[in-house]
């Protein structure tokens, strides 16, 4: 019963806790209002830091996942196997 008071809680104030301050938002670019802290970028390098890392973050997740799921190793000798069994 605690934990799902706990979990509800969460739940529940989480979107609270991620939305931008007034201030904040105010001077965030449209693309970002109410999404982050801050002054918000300075220059277009901070555009183009922010979607590489992005892309390296996608790609990350999109690797993980896929050799989560199949990693392809075939070999039977594999220390995997030993923990499969």
């Amino acid at each position: 019963m605690k934990k799902k008071l706990i979990a509800i809680i969460l739940i529940i104030a989480i979107p609270f806790l991620t939305m931008a301050c007034p201030t904040c938002e105010r001077n965030q670019p449209k693309i970002l209002k109410g999404i982050v802290h801050g002054s918000g970028p300075e220059s277009n390098w901070d555009y183009i830091s922010m979607y590489l890392i992005s892309i390296i973050t996608l790609l990350t997740l999109f690797y993980s996942i896929k050799y989560l799921i199949k990693p392809g190793e075939k070999n039977t000798d594999h220390i995997k196997f030993t923990i499969l069994k």
